[in-house]
């Protein structure tokens, strides 16, 4: 089971609340659009190879991990890696919105998942962390149900 860093999720969600708002502060624009596509393929990265694979992780390991204390605790990867998949449609949907001449869709989507990130990011509350909790516990197969139950949250 991989483990991470749980400050690691937490900064990739602020650096992620900073493109969406900028989505959202452009948005009906070919900018907004590029960036939204941009943030889809980082959301597909980390959802397909985990978020351990991402450019932001590799920015907060190098520039950010080693001015900072260790980690109280690690965390399982697999919920966060869910996020991203969550993230990831959200971006495809507002995508999508944008691309087919329906911004209302693609701002709509688009603050939904910034409101997920912004949560991560200012609270640590991974709303795709806790929506992969609750189907495990709902009885998902049973590697998805030891992750839920060895994931360790912080307050």
């Amino acid at each position: 089971m991989s483990q991470l860093d749980p400050r690691s999720p937490q900064f990739t969600a602020a650096l992620t609340s900073l493109v969406l708002a900028t989505v959202l502060l452009l948005a009906p624009s070919p900018v907004a659009t590029g960036l939204l596509a941009g943030q889809a393929a980082l959301f597909g990265l980390g959802a397909v190879r985990g978020v351990s694979s991402t450019p932001t992780a590799w920015l907060f390991r190098r520039l950010v991990r080693p001015r900072l204390a260790p980690p109280a605790h690690l965390e399982d990867a697999a919920p966060p890696r869910f996020a991203q998949g969550v993230g990831l449609g959200f971006a495809i949907v507002g995508l999508l919105g944008f691309l087919a001449g329906a911004p209302v869709v693609g701002l709509v989507a688009t603050g939904l998942a910034l409101s997920a990130a912004v949560l991560n990011a200012v609270f640590g509350f991974c709303l795709g962390c806790e929506i992969y909790l609750l189907a495990a516990r709902a009885g998902l197969p049973s590697t998805v149900r030891q992750a839920a139950h060895t994931t360790r949250r912080t307050a």
